[in-house]
């Protein structure tokens, strides 16, 4: 029995779609012949039986009664035709869209690709052109801090006195960011006469309060002089940096009254390595007071002058001991052939009694050998208790250290014609 059942309702969902399927078909053929009807012109004058509007109307109806015999509600219909038409209407937009964006491509590579809405204003551009200049100017200038200095100079003497006050706000040269300052100063352009201040360890704020007396200077000859101060970060392993300069020209000072004034430092330049044009030594000093020896050690030297033809130089170091300005002891290192930047470590012992030590100097000279002529002396450095600057504050720390080795490296000097 469910079998049969079950058949017979199949049976009955088939005939009514079959039933569906006829109606449908029917009502196609029946609206196609109702337009055809009222489309067809009068075979006897060849016009329209039924006015426009009238026909319309009748078509609407057909339409509207032939779908109310379909099996789909109304309601489902009307759903289908909405959502028809929001997809129609999406599609349309985006073809519209599509249309736009290629028009103003094509506008664009006509005019030579440049939007204009993108483009800024030239005055902004040039505005902020000179903002970023001034920044980097500003970025660029390195703050070398500042100089207070005196100058009063002696008419009837020919005398003048630069007085080395204080500096401030100096950079960090060193690791701990502080630095070793001294001042080395002097007139150019001749630098003659140069004179230095003492160290002062570990600070960016010295206080000097020195002051150094330039003599026979002429009046007449000053005016075409330039003073310069030179503030350099001490070191004793290595090559003294120099930190800022302050140039001074006398021609525009009036020299009839004591001036005083603070100026900010500027970068040294090219005049530094003219300075330096001679080269460096390093060497160690020891003494020992009870055995009455003194101990140099002549460890390199580096950046000498150039003394040969073919831009080299043939060095060796010569060392004096001087008593009174008579030599009473001398001995040279090894030579060592074409190079500017020879090494020795070599150790030579001089016995000096404690009672002289005060008493004597040591010249240590830079010495060219020149196997044809004579040797030429390319600079040196001469120590002692009546020596200045850094000459001074290496043989003063050898006494303050006795037994103790002191290595420091020294600017050459030019060798006076008479040594």
């Amino acid at each position: 029995m469910p079998s049969i059942h079950g058949e017979s309702f199949f049976l009955r969902l088939r005939r009514v779609a079959d039933d569906g399927v006829a109606t449908v078909t029917e009502a196609a053929a029946d609206v196609a012949a109702s337009v055809a009807s009222i489309a067809e012109p009068n075979p006897g004058n060849g016009t329209v039986t039924e006015s426009v509007p009238t026909a319309m109307d009748k078509v609407k109806d057909l339409i509207v009664h032939q779908l109310e015999k379909l099996p789909i509600p109304m309601w489902a219909i009307i759903m289908i035709g909405v959502v028809a038409l929001l997809l129609l209407l999406c599609c349309c937009i985006c073809i519209c869209k599509k249309c736009c964006k290629k028009g103003k491509k094509w506008k664009d590579k006509k005019k030579g690709g440049v939007d204009l809405k993108v483009q800024p204003d030239l005055e902004e551009l040039e505005v902020n052109m000179e903002d970023n200049e001034d920044a980097k100017s500003q970025e660029s200038e390195v703050k070398l801090g500042k100089l207070q200095f005196s100058l009063d100079y002696q008419f009837e003497k020919g005398e003048l006195t630069v007085g080395v006050i204080q500096a401030a706000d100096l950079p960090g040269m060193d690791m701990s960011g502080t630095s070793d300052p001294y001042v080395k100063t002097y007139l150019m352009p001749d630098k003659k006469k140069k004179f230095e201040t003492k160290v002062h360890r570990k600070t960016l704020n010295p206080v000097f309060n020195e002051s150094f007396v330039f003599k026979n200077v002429p009046f007449a000859d000053l005016g075409s002089k330039t003073l310069v101060f030179a503030i350099y970060d001490f070191d004793r392993f290595s090559k003294h940096d120099q930190i800022g300069k302050v140039e001074v020209e006398m021609g525009k000072v009036d020299l009839g009254k004591v001036t005083e004034e603070w100026r900010d430092l500027t970068s040294p330049d090219a005049d530094n390595e003219k300075e330096n044009k001679l080269g460096d030594i390093c060497f160690s000093l020891r003494y020992v007071p009870t055995a009455g020896k003194l101990t140099i050690v002549i460890l390199e030297a580096k950046n000498l002058k150039k003394m040969d033809v073919g831009g080299l130089s043939d060095p060796y170091v010569k060392l004096s001991l001087m008593l009174n300005g008579k030599r009473i002891k001398k001995k040279k290192t090894t030579i060592k052939k074409c190079t500017l930047n020879p090494y020795y470590n070599e150790s030579f012992t001089f016995e000096v009694p404690f009672e002289q030590i005060q008493k004597i100097s040591a010249h240590v000279t830079v010495v060219d050998y020149d196997r044809i002529g004579t040797s030429e002396p390319i600079g040196r450095v001469a120590l002692g208790c009546n020596a200045t600057g850094s000459a001074l504050r290496h043989w003063s720390d050898m006494l303050a250290n006795p037994r103790r080795p002191i290595a420091q490296w020294h600017t050459l000097e030019e060798v006076p014609e008479k040594s």
